[in-house]
């Protein structure tokens, strides 16, 4: 089965059998370095990523923390540039060249990722200290003197901070109770499910269901929408999140367009490949891992070790991609809440309901036949499908985002990262995928955005259409990005 997506190369560069080494993108860095090789912005992104995993915001929330924290950081290592100007403060804090040393320069970035990450995660304030103390620096120094690089840092953080508490994200409660909380009284039209395929009921297949979910410890939770208010959020260099809405005319249920997207998702999990299923896992990115837009972020700091980037080129870099991601989440969620569209899971449960259909039957157990209401996604047992709408696909948007801002500022559409997966490495078919070690390279950063989208329909979460157009909408927004961030790297701004 071909997705025919505009770019399809990623499947003929899989290779079987013996492989290299695996240079994994899980947790926190994406290469082999260690922490004390990496610069202030390589390790302050580290941070961010723990943060995401140990408490598990929204993916819209991730991306917007990724972005303060490396924009706090652009914005102090700008006082130490000749061109360079801030996003909130110009070229005010600049500082002389005598002071434009690599250590006021890494000082200065950790004071503004420090108290960006204090704001964002204060339950991670130990943490985060711990963090400073090992740099050598005083966590308690709160001093905004600008003659000094702990003041830079300070004031670069404070001003970043003063404009993204009043950005829309509601991350200070105030726009509705509780930090991020939906202010924008969003109602499912759909009650959510029953957790029993024979008594579940549907009003409008059209639109998003709330599923009943395993909780994890033996219980269940019903989902609620996440991040429904997201696309309301003011972005880095779009007009709005609704700059790049797509006029799509979504299939209606009942017709032979909503049957045949439908059928695609049950054929592609009738026919799994070892490779989709490592893939499609590997992509996955679920709530207690670095997310969609941090597994870019660690694509990013791929890159730094592959170029042999210092703290400099980092900083312009890692602000570029952190703010694709960001607005790539803020238009992705405007669309998802403008359309409101059903998940493939509801869509086959109701339209195929009493029919018979051949799928994936569960861990270990391969294709089998079963009626349509007892398809099941290729997906963790406590994360089947994502807590909000269908159209169109986050991974596919921040993705596409990503890849075009790296493709821009490193000048070329060149990636060469490769992921290897153990034989039985799978973490949903321990023991039994792969049968035999594979092994992937993705060529391109378009290559690699390519293959998330895909994930998502192998996984059987996400329509194509989900897809395709989701990577249109991310290159669009990432080259919007690039060329505002240009601006600041530049001083044009």
């Amino acid at each position: 089965m071909s997705l025919k997506f505009s770019r399809r190369t990623f499947l003929a560069a899989a290779v079987v059998g013996p492989a290299a080494t695996a240079i994994g993108c899980g947790g926190g860095s994406s290469n082999g370095s260690s922490a004390a090789t990496k610069n202030a912005v390589r390790l302050w992104t580290i941070q961010t990523h723990a943060a995401a995993i140990a408490l598990k915001p929204y993916p819209p929330a991730v991306a917007r923390a990724h972005a303060m924290v490396c924009t706090s950081m652009f914005d102090a290592w700008a006082a130490y540039d000749s061109a360079a100007v801030g996003t909130q403060l110009g070229g005010s804090l600049r500082r002389p060249l005598a002071e434009r040393t690599l250590a006021n320069k890494q000082k200065a970035v950790s004071y503004a990722a420090y108290r960006t990450l204090l704001d964002l995660f204060p339950m991670q304030s130990a943490a985060l200290a711990t963090q400073m103390t090992a740099l050598g620096y005083d966590p308690t120094d709160t001093s905004t003197d600008v003659t000094t690089p702990s003041g830079i840092g300070n004031r670069a953080a404070a001003a970043l901070l003063a404009f993204r508490h009043s950005d829309g994200s509601n991350q200070l409660g105030d726009l509705h109770a509780g930090a991020y909380s939906d202010y924008s009284g969003y109602v499912p039209r759909n009650a959510p499910d029953t957790n029993n395929s024979s008594t579940n009921v549907v009003a409008d297949p059209d639109h998003w269901q709330p599923l009943t979910v395993s909780d994890g410890q033996g219980g269940f939770v019903v989902q609620k929408y996440a991040s429904a208010a997201a696309g309301m959020v003011k972005p880095f260099a779009l007009t709005s999140g609704a700059q790049f809405r797509t006029g799509v005319v979504l299939s209606k249920f009942g017709s032979s367009e909503y049957l045949a997207k439908c059928q695609e998702i049950i054929d592609a999990s009738a026919n799994l490949t070892d490779f989709q299923k490592l893939n499609t896992e590997y992509w996955a990115d679920g709530p207690g891992t670095v997310q969609p837009p941090g597994h870019w972020m660690t694509f990013a700091d791929w890159i730094s070790e592959r170029d042999h980037n210092d703290l400099d080129k980092d900083a312009k870099m890692f602000f570029v991609v952190s703010n694709a991601v960001l607005d790539a989440g803020i238009a992705c969620w405007d669309t998802k809440r403008l359309y409101d569209s059903v998940r493939p899971l509801t869509a086959i449960h109701v339209a195929f309901k009493g029919k018979t259909i051949r799928a994936w039957g569960g861990p270990g157990i391969g294709t089998v036949s079963m009626l349509g209401e007892a398809f099941g996604t290729f997906q963790s047992p406590t994360f089947v499908t994502p807590s909000f709408p269908s159209y169109n696909s986050g991974h596919s948007v921040f993705s596409a985002a990503a890849a075009e801002a790296l493709r821009s500022f490193t000048g070329a559409d060149r990636f060469g990262f490769t992921q290897t997966w153990a034989a039985g490495s799978s973490t949903l078919e321990p023991g039994l995928a792969p049968a035999h070690t594979l092994s992937v390279t993705w060529n391109t950063f378009s290559d690699a955005a390519d293959a998330a989208a895909e994930s998502r329909l192998t996984g059987g979460i996400h329509f194509k259409e989900d897809m395709v157009d989701g990577l249109v909408m991310g290159r669009s927004v990432g080259a919007v990005v690039f060329a505002k961030a240009t601006t600041y790297i530049n001083g044009t701004a």
